[in-house]
Protein backbone atom coordinates (compact mmCIF):
# COMPACT_ATOMS: atom_id res chain seq x y z
CA UNK A 1 0.00 0.00 0.00
CA UNK A 2 1.26 2.90 -1.12
CA UNK A 3 0.16 7.00 0.44
CA UNK A 4 1.71 10.04 -1.01
CA UNK A 5 0.71 12.94 0.81
CA UNK A 6 1.22 16.40 0.81
CA UNK A 7 0.80 18.87 3.34
CA UNK A 8 -1.80 21.49 1.97
CA UNK A 9 -3.23 25.13 2.94
CA UNK A 10 -5.91 24.19 0.74
CA UNK A 11 -7.46 21.11 -1.57
CA UNK A 12 -10.23 19.49 -3.23
CA UNK A 13 -11.31 16.97 -5.83
CA UNK A 14 -14.04 17.72 -8.97
CA UNK A 15 -16.14 15.27 -10.98
CA UNK A 16 -18.06 16.16 -13.81
CA UNK A 17 -17.60 19.60 -12.79
CA UNK A 18 -18.79 19.34 -9.19
CA UNK A 19 -16.75 19.39 -6.43
CA UNK A 20 -17.31 16.44 -4.75
CA UNK A 21 -14.86 17.40 -1.51
CA UNK A 22 -12.55 20.21 0.02
CA UNK A 23 -10.36 20.66 2.88
CA UNK A 24 -8.03 23.69 4.51
CA UNK A 25 -5.18 23.07 6.33
CA UNK A 26 -4.39 19.15 6.46
CA UNK A 27 -3.10 16.40 3.93
CA UNK A 28 -4.08 15.49 0.75
CA UNK A 29 -3.28 11.45 0.49
CA UNK A 30 -3.19 9.91 -2.57
CA UNK A 31 -3.69 6.17 -1.83
CA UNK A 32 -2.72 3.15 -4.27
CA UNK A 33 -3.16 -0.43 -3.90
CA UNK A 34 -1.29 -2.82 -4.22
CA UNK A 35 -2.20 -7.01 -5.30
CA UNK A 36 -0.51 -7.43 -1.70
CA UNK A 37 -2.05 -5.45 0.50
CA UNK A 38 -4.00 -7.10 4.29
CA UNK A 39 -5.16 -5.41 6.85
CA UNK A 40 -1.47 -5.66 8.67
CA UNK A 41 -0.18 -3.12 5.70
CA UNK A 42 -3.42 -1.06 5.69
CA UNK A 43 -3.21 -0.34 9.87
CA UNK A 44 0.26 -0.05 9.63
CA UNK A 45 0.03 2.76 6.97
CA UNK A 46 -3.17 4.51 8.49
CA UNK A 47 -0.82 4.59 12.10
CA UNK A 48 2.24 6.21 10.24
CA UNK A 49 -0.08 8.56 8.11
CA UNK A 50 -2.43 9.90 11.02
CA UNK A 51 1.06 9.86 13.00
CA UNK A 52 3.61 11.63 10.12
CA UNK A 53 5.36 14.71 11.57
CA UNK A 54 4.77 17.04 8.88
CA UNK A 55 3.78 20.26 10.45
CA UNK A 56 5.60 22.72 11.75
CA UNK A 57 5.43 23.21 15.99
CA UNK A 58 6.29 26.70 17.39
CA UNK A 59 9.61 26.69 16.63
CA UNK A 60 9.21 26.08 13.03
CA UNK A 61 10.23 22.33 12.55
CA UNK A 62 8.05 19.55 11.30
CA UNK A 63 7.41 18.06 14.47
CA UNK A 64 3.31 17.83 14.41
CA UNK A 65 1.20 15.73 12.98
CA UNK A 66 -2.34 16.06 11.36
CA UNK A 67 -3.92 14.93 14.48
CA UNK A 68 -2.12 17.42 16.08
CA UNK A 69 -2.75 20.48 14.27
CA UNK A 70 -6.63 19.22 14.62
CA UNK A 71 -6.18 19.24 10.31
CA UNK A 72 -7.75 17.77 7.93
CA UNK A 73 -7.59 14.67 5.41
CA UNK A 74 -8.58 14.32 1.74
CA UNK A 75 -8.31 10.81 1.16
CA UNK A 76 -8.44 10.28 -2.91
CA UNK A 77 -7.59 6.48 -4.62
CA UNK A 78 -5.07 6.47 -7.47
CA UNK A 79 -4.25 3.29 -8.69
CA UNK A 80 -1.40 5.15 -10.76
CA UNK A 81 0.70 4.83 -7.66
CA UNK A 82 1.70 1.47 -7.67
CA UNK A 83 2.82 1.88 -11.36
CA UNK A 84 6.20 -0.17 -12.48
CA UNK A 85 7.92 2.91 -14.26
CA UNK A 86 11.27 1.31 -13.99
CA UNK A 87 11.39 -0.05 -17.88
CA UNK A 88 10.22 1.03 -21.39
CA UNK A 89 8.54 4.04 -22.54
CA UNK A 90 4.84 2.80 -20.70
CA UNK A 91 3.79 2.40 -17.21
CA UNK A 92 2.50 -1.25 -16.09
CA UNK A 93 0.24 -1.98 -13.67
CA UNK A 94 0.45 -5.68 -12.76
CA UNK A 95 1.39 -5.35 -8.95
CA UNK A 96 -2.08 -2.59 -8.71
CA UNK A 97 -4.77 -4.71 -7.13
CA UNK A 98 -8.10 -5.42 -9.42
CA UNK A 99 -10.81 -2.83 -8.89
CA UNK A 100 -12.91 -4.26 -6.18
CA UNK A 101 -10.33 -4.83 -3.86
CA UNK A 102 -9.01 -1.58 -4.42
CA UNK A 103 -12.12 -0.02 -3.80
CA UNK A 104 -12.54 -2.29 -0.80
CA UNK A 105 -9.03 -1.47 1.15
CA UNK A 106 -9.69 2.24 0.13
CA UNK A 107 -12.97 2.27 2.19
CA UNK A 108 -11.32 0.39 5.05
CA UNK A 109 -8.53 3.48 4.97
CA UNK A 110 -11.17 5.86 4.49
CA UNK A 111 -13.34 4.33 7.45
CA UNK A 112 -10.10 3.95 10.05
CA UNK A 113 -8.93 7.50 9.49
CA UNK A 114 -12.48 8.62 10.30
CA UNK A 115 -12.62 7.02 13.44
CA UNK A 116 -9.70 8.32 14.53
CA UNK A 117 -10.16 12.10 13.35
CA UNK A 118 -14.02 12.36 12.97
CA UNK A 119 -14.78 13.11 9.79
CA UNK A 120 -12.54 13.07 6.91
CA UNK A 121 -12.87 13.86 2.93
CA UNK A 122 -13.13 11.53 0.24
CA UNK A 123 -12.63 11.10 -4.09
CA UNK A 124 -14.22 9.08 -5.59
CA UNK A 125 -13.25 5.83 -6.64
CA UNK A 126 -12.88 5.06 -10.37
CA UNK A 127 -14.04 8.75 -11.48
CA UNK A 128 -12.16 10.49 -13.70
CA UNK A 129 -11.32 13.10 -10.86
CA UNK A 130 -9.78 16.87 -10.96
CA UNK A 131 -7.65 17.25 -7.92
CA UNK A 132 -6.69 20.55 -6.87
CA UNK A 133 -4.65 21.69 -4.16
CA UNK A 134 -2.38 24.71 -2.64
CA UNK A 135 0.65 22.33 -1.39
CA UNK A 136 1.90 23.78 1.92
CA UNK A 137 5.84 24.11 1.83
CA UNK A 138 6.00 22.28 -0.84
CA UNK A 139 6.28 19.05 1.73
CA UNK A 140 5.64 15.93 -0.43
CA UNK A 141 6.11 12.67 1.51
CA UNK A 142 5.71 8.87 0.05
CA UNK A 143 4.87 6.41 2.47
CA UNK A 144 4.74 3.28 1.39
CA UNK A 145 4.08 -0.16 4.00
Amino acid sequence: MIALIQRVSQASVVVCGEQIAQIDTGLLVLLGVEKTDDAVKADKLIHRLLGYRIFEDPQGKMNLSVQDIKGEVLLVPQFTLVADTKSGMRPGFSQAAPPEEGESWFNYVAKKCESVLGKIQLGQFGADMQVGLINNGPATFWLQV
